[in-house]
Formats: structure tokens, sequence, C-alpha cells
């Protein structure tokens, strides 16, 4: 397989933003899922935060993955990865100051572009980790990822959830993070396409979807349109791993199969039930 240079390969990002199309994503969470990925064609993979937690730390999404451990497996993936990969940089593992770190260090694993979103993570005692931070700090946090690249081409994606504020909260927050020089906004819970337009034509810069697979926003034409380059689906190709390797070793030791589909398995093998009471428990947080 061909070699490409990460300079290449966040330029070929950036020619994707400034296309007129709409791109869905591989998920990616390993060298071996990069490498078919791009010898499958797709044209963007993802590393999502959520993945790398399972991947690295049989752990759930709760913000329990460090940026170091989250960077070690994105520079692995970065090492043989011949399509640009984004990186679910998740909050930026902490304030504006511990943001920069995130993008120097991300930039030096070979990644393409990363978001970064405004919520208050990991959850705060007795606040459910949906919750957001400041708009003010948000955008604050965006400045400081673009003064801490060094290569012009690795793209800054401000995400915000739409999904837990109102509409016209989405359209102040989007508009503050395309200001503050944001090369494209993604959100997470758009709806519909009458809340996608809403949005859309209050902005300039390309927009990424994480959809989850919704079928209301399944028209790519349409997506296209609006101005969204980059749609997430989900992460389908990891779950699938799960259950295939279960399947495997419950077949060498020939135990019946189990009821449960890919998703439960993952959460019975990363305790996500322990985790949700000690939430409770130590930091009385019920998600």
């Amino acid at each position: 397989m061909q070699r490409i240079s990460h300079h290449t390969l966040r330029s070929e990002f950036r020619q994707l933003l400034a296309s007129d199309r709409c791109y869905h994503t591989a998920s990616v969470f390993d060298p071996m899922s990069a490498r078919i990925a791009a010898d499958l064609e797709f044209e963007v993979g993802i590393l999502g935060g959520s993945i790398a937690s399972l991947q690295v730390l049989a752990a759930p999404d709760f913000a329990l993955i460090t940026l170091s451990e989250f960077v070690e497996q994105a520079a692995r993936i970065g090492r043989v990865s011949r399509l640009p990969i984004i990186a679910d940089a998740d909050h930026g593992y902490g304030n504006a100051l511990n943001v920069m770190r995130t993008v120097v260090e991300l930039e030096r694993a070979g990644i393409a572009a990363l978001t970064i979103e405004d919520t208050l993570l990991p959850a705060k005692f007795g606040r459910k980790s949906t919750d957001l931070i400041g708009m003010f700090e948000a955008v604050g946090k965006i400045r400081a990822a673009l003064e801490a690249r060094i290569d012009p081409e690795l793209a800054i994606i401000a995400r915000t959830n739409a999904g837990v504020i109102g509409l016209e909260e989405v359209i102040a927050r989007v508009q503050a993070y395309e200001a503050a020089g944001a090369d494209a906004i993604c959100l997470v819970g758009i709806e519909d396409f009458e809340q996608l337009e809403q949005v859309a034509e209050k902005l300039s810069v390309p927009l990424m979807l994480v959809t989850y697979g919704n079928p209301k926003l399944r028209d790519n034409t349409r997506l296209a349109a609006l101005g969204v380059r980059i749609v997430v689906n989900g992460h389908a190709a990891y779950f699938a791993a799960i259950k295939a390797t279960y399947d495997c070793l419950r077949e060498q030791r020939q135990i019946d199969a189990s009821d449960l589909n890919a998703s439960q398995l993952s959460v019975k093998y990363s305790t996500a039930g322990e985790y949700m009471v000690w939430a409770e428990e130590y930091m009385q947080v019920k998600e």
C-alpha cells in the first residue's frame, strides 16, 4: 500500500470540506481497520472517543480515557493510514490550555482533523455529562486550538449538541464558533431537515453531522445542498468486531449462543452498569 504524508491527507480532507458532496465516515479503531477502510475507498475515517475508550480501556464513554492514551491509539492509526482521519477529541481533555496540548499531540500523531466539543467533561458532581460549558469559554477553546496547530491544513472542528439546548442557543453558539475561526461545525442531536435548515442558513462554514443513522436525515443530496460535508452514522464496525470475537471464542468453548446483540455485549463487557452505579453513588450523577 502506498504511503501518504500527513500533510497530504490533511489537504485531502480540506478538499472534502470544500467540495459540494456529502461523505460518510468509516469508523476506525486501530491500524488494521484504517487500512481496510482505505482499501474499500472510504474518503475519510473517524476515531471516536467512545470507541477509543472501549478499545483501550474496555470502559464506557464516561471521559475515563486520558489524552496520552487517546493519542497513542491515534498515532498507531496515523502511522499507517492512507485516508484522512478525524479525531473525536472530546472536550480537549481540559481547559483551553489543555486543548492546546491536545492539538499539538494529535497533530504529531498524524490526524487530519479534530473535533472539540463544548460539553462539560468529565461530569461534575451532581451534573449530567450532557451539560455544556459557557459559550465564551467554548470560544476560548476554539481560539486556543487554532493557535496551537502548526500545519495550517489541520482542520479544527467545533462541536455542539443540538439535542440538549434550544435552537436559538444552538445558532448563537455555532455562529460564535465560526466567528472564532473554526474550519467547520459539528452538530450532534439534529432531529430532522427542518431543524438542520434553520441552523445551516446561519452559517457559511461546512457542516459535520453525527446522526447515528437517523432515518430522517438520510437524503445525501439534500444534506450536501445544506453544506453538510461529513456524516458520522455511528461505529457499527467496532461493535461488529466485539460480536465476532465473542462468537468465535464462544464456539471454541462450545457454549450456546447468547441472545445479546453487539451493543449489549459491549455494555456487558465494559461494565457500564457498574460505572453508572458508581457515578450515582459517589457523584450524585444519574445518567
